[in-house]
């Protein structure tokens, strides 16, 4: 059996006493976290609320308890609403109660951690969401997701939450893969910039120092869930270690250097070895490589999943501590620890040290007391009252921050005879149509609670406030010609949903199972063929055909769907991922002026849907591969257009041993400011591997005032620059927009343009 190495900085003298006068259950109970949150409360007869007789009985088994998932969870799957869940205002009531029972159960009055599910806000009754990651990965904003990441910190923290769950590991490899939504793009540098945003901001402090309203981040998935064969959700991924470290493990890396302090372990296997059961990337990568003294969370039944490789769940609880895990979620195998250290005495090691992270976790969170009579319960913060006043507060600042976040999601793909922006004064008749023009849970995404009444309003709804004195018909399926009839432009809302009904099935760890009644993305809903659902192609070919007037598409979906028939007979075509509940008011604005869409796609869309999976990073190139499929990629990584011309010229280089230095002009001649996404790729030629079509390198947004040139500079590493491997007659070209130069490994001397002028109607590389 391995020992237990690479186990960090020295834990406190605190957590090293308790841990030497815990029990063996008493450690187990700390590694446990076999709770729906849930179903651990109810309202009491004479109100207020109790624990239940299921929590009771499962913090008196342990004498304490060592997580609590999903208290204040409100969805579909948990069944919970605001008709019996836990509202806003009654969380920190709710949080105090659970660690003053959880506490008074154990000798030691060790708090118990609260996690709670927060990939795109706080998936709990009056929680703030925000676009999902995919959507936020268009506007290219490290800066801004982390204000925004603060804010839904800040909102956990007001509620007694402990441990933010957020989706941030994933790329997005194949869009067949239901959880597209989640992944912040197929790049890996935009993937790790985005990662690191998300640590700093809700951690509050950087290198692991949680500052003031900040909460511990346990960031899923470790690692390569979005490689999985065929996008299937959570299978086999297929990959060499060369890929795994370029291509999935940068963000973890960056989320290490930000001061992570949790990290989930993914259900899939990397080449056959399950992530919760690899030591090699749990211990050796995580641990001892990157530095990460942490803890290591399963992912929802993970480790029972390992009784298939292993042969008994008692055996499945000893590989994952084996390989690094420290807490389960929803798992019997931990249980089972007692009985596994009773059959092999050195697993009583494994425990310990999982314990021991565990203990010196919650010492930083305030989850540990000194043995004080009278001592205040741990984890309580300011209390109910000031919780609930600092929850109103960060639920208006949040919300400020999505409707920031939904404007920057808007990708502009395609504007014949620059037809948008429409101009709201010449538009007498607007006709909308398509599947989400009266869906408001199709701007969402998944891992959404259920909103207030009337709280997010539809695109419908919003053009109808936007232009007061037009008439907006909206009819159900293909319009008529009577709907058509002196129209000035009819607006098509296509797309999917990953909407989750009441009266779905879902399997055991919250994905849906079987049909799904609405959603067509979202975790479980892995699809085959990923064009536009529901017959939405030949909505769009019926209504060109009846209609004399210009057509604009606006594309709200969680995943890159083969827009091929849309570009064709649309006049302009707008992505807006899903764009959070200010969606709406942002695609309306978009379209009518009120304010530019810049961002870029953080992904390939694909022309074909049996072309897939195809990304810009490929090493070799899909094109004249297929012979019914010759031209696979419609739109490439980085892609966007914009309504006003950005002109960019004078992308120059400077090399030395050890850095290089990048420099590309600006010129905005609008009356306006502009916002500009400016992106550096490279093609790395001369190392030791087959070198990748194209890299991103380094990008940054930017404001250019009007009239007025502008300088973006980057500071590079060389390494970064040229390729792993590097011989002296390696070289590296650059990109920016239409722009290109070459610098050489090791040169001084400056290189120059190959082209001077580039213009940004038109982005991404080529």
């Amino acid at each position: 059996m391995p020992n237990t190495e690479h186990a960090g900085a020295a834990a406190p003298a605190i957590v090293e006493r308790i841990l030497d006068e815990l029990t063996l259950r008493e450690k187990a109970g700390q590694l446990n976290q076999r709770l729906y949150g849930w179903q651990a409360v109810e309202r009491a007869p004479r109100g207020g609320f109790r624990l239940t007789h299921r929590a009771r009985t499962e913090i008196d088994r342990w004498g304490g308890l060592g997580a609590m998932y999903g208290l204040f969870r409100a969805d579909a799957w948990s069944g919970r609403s605001w008709h019996d869940g836990i509202r806003p205002e009654e969380r920190a009531d709710v949080a105090a109660l659970v660690q003053d029972e959880v506490t008074r159960a154990g000798r030691h009055r060790i708090g118990v951690l609260l996690s709670e599910e927060a990939p795109h806000g706080h998936q709990a009754l009056g929680g703030t969401l925000l676009p999902t990651n995919l959507a936020v990965a268009a506007g290219w904003d490290p800066a801004l997701l982390t204000e925004a990441a603060a804010a839904v910190a800040a909102e956990l923290a007001a509620s007694g939450v402990h441990l933010a769950l957020v989706s941030a590991l994933d790329l997005l490899r194949d869009p067949r893969w239901g959880r597209a939504e989640e992944c912040f793009g197929e790049d890996p540098l935009l993937a790790a910039e985005l990662t690191r945003a998300v640590v700093t901001g809700m951690q509050g402090g950087p290198g692991g120092a949680l500052g003031t309203g900040g909460v511990a981040v346990v960031l899923k998935h470790l690692a390569a869930q979005g490689e999985a064969v065929g996008g299937r959700n959570g299978q086999s991924a297929v990959i060499g270690p060369r890929d795994l470290r370029e291509l999935h493990l940068p963000s973890v890396r960056a989320a290490v250097e930000a001061g992570a302090l949790g990290f989930m372990a993914a259900y899939n296997d990397i080449d056959g070895v399950p992530c919760c059961a690899n030591r090699e990337l749990l211990t050796g990568f995580l641990r001892a490589e990157c530095g990460f003294d942490g803890i290591v969370m399963a992912d929802g039944l993970a480790v029972d999943r390992l009784a298939a490789m292993t042969g008994s769940p008692m055996a499945a609880a000893v590989a994952a501590l084996e390989a690094g895990v420290d807490l389960s979620l929803w798992d019997e195998s931990f249980a089972l620890l007692e009985s596994a250290v009773a059959q092999d005495p050195r697993v009583a090691e494994l425990v310990d040290a999982a314990c021991r992270r565990v203990l010196t976790l919650k010492h930083r969170l305030g989850l540990l007391q000194e043995h004080t009579p009278g001592a205040a319960g741990p984890g309580q913060g300011l209390g109910p009252p000031a919780g609930r006043e600092r929850l109103t507060v960060a639920f208006r600042t949040t919300d400020r921050l999505s409707q920031r976040l939904a404007r920057q999601a808007l990708v502009l793909l395609h504007n014949a005879n620059r037809l948008l922006p429409l101009t709201p004064g010449s538009l007498t008749k607007v006709v909308l149509a398509g599947p989400n023009a009266r869906d408001v849970t199709a701007m969402l995404g998944d891992y959404v609670p259920p909103l207030p009444a009337q709280s997010v309003v539809p695109l419908e709804h919003a053009l109808r406030r936007a232009l007061p004195h037009a008439e907006i018909v909206c009819p159900p399926g293909l319009p008529s010609q009577a709907d058509l009839s002196g129209a000035d432009v009819v607006i098509l809302a296509l797309g999917g949903t990953s909407h989750r009904a009441y009266d779905d099935g879902f399997a055991a760890n919250g994905a849906v199972a079987g049909p799904a009644l609405v959603a067509t993305a979202g975790e479980g809903v892995d699809l085959a063929d990923v064009s536009l659902p529901g017959g939405q192609d030949d909505l769009v070919t019926a209504v060109r055909a009846r209609c004399d007037c210009p057509v604009v598409a606006v594309v709200i979906a969680g995943r890159p769907h083969v827009l091929t028939t849309v570009t064709d007979h649309a006049d302009a075509v707008l992505w807006a991922g899903y764009p959070g509940p200010h969606g709406a008011e942002a695609i309306s604005d978009a379209l009518l002026g009120d304010h530019e869409p810049v961002g870029l796609l953080p992904f390939t869309a694909p022309r074909h849907s049996g072309a897939v999976p195809v990304r810009y990073n490929d090493r070799h190139s899909a094109a004249d591969v297929y012979r019914d499929a010759p031209d696979p990629v419609l739109f490439p990584f980085g892609f966007g257009l914009r309504y006003e011309t950005i002109g960019f010229d004078h992308l120059t280089a400077d090399v030395t041993e050890r850095s290089v230095h990048v420099e590309v002009e600006l010129t905005n001649p609008a009356p306006t400011e502009a916002q500009v996404i400016v992106a550096l790729f490279g093609h790395r030629i001369g190392g030791a591997a087959l070198p990748r079509r194209r890299e991103l390198l380094a990008f940054r947004r930017v404001t250019v005032p009007p009239r007025t040139r502008a300088t973006v500079a980057w500071d590079l590493p060389a390494a970064r620059c040229f390729a792993e491997g590097a011989t002296a007659r390696a070289r590296t070209d650059l990109y920016v927009m239409d722009l290109s130069t070459t610098i050489r490994s090791c040169a001084t001397t400056r290189a120059e343009t190959t082209q001077a002028v580039g213009l940004a109607t038109q982005a991404g590389p080529h």
